[in-house]
């Protein structure tokens, strides 16, 4: 005879796994590679990913170290960016103009000034605008 079994409805909270240390190296040589196709200066890029110029030369030259919370929301944050402006614009090298053009979303500013003030919420702030220009909510 078959008999109902009772599924547990109950929502569990949502905790996404962390980053691994293997997949925020791997993020970083992308990162690095993407920061070359936006043609940034070392001094700027050691601000996006915010640490000393002297520890980016480094890491650039011999790999990536230990990679924070921080820094893997950053890498994972310029990674959307570029994957944003990959389906935004269908010639590659357009989207690798646009982060430098000035922009009336950001009162004149290119994605790469704000992205400049340092914080992630700058780069989190150019995110969720290409995110929203390419429809993804």
């Amino acid at each position: 005879m078959l008999a109902l079994q009772p599924v547990d409805t109950v929502p569990h909270a949502f905790r996404p796994d962390p980053v691994t240390q293997e997949e925020a190296a791997a993020m970083f040589r992308a990162v690095l590679n993407l920061f070359g196709k936006w043609e940034l200066t070392d001094e700027q890029a050691a601000t996006l990913l915010d640490m000393p110029v002297r520890s980016y030369r480094r890491w650039k030259a011999e790999g990536a170290g230990r990679v924070s919370r921080d820094g893997a929301a950053r890498l994972s944050n310029l990674m959307g960016i570029h994957k944003a402006l990959r389906i935004i614009f269908s010639e590659a090298q357009r989207g690798y103009a646009w982060i430098k053009a000035g922009n009336a979303a950001f009162a004149g500013a290119s994605a790469l000034d704000v992205m400049l003030g340092g914080e992630l919420t700058d780069i989190m702030r150019v995110r969720r605008y290409l995110d929203a220009e390419r429809g993804a909510w």
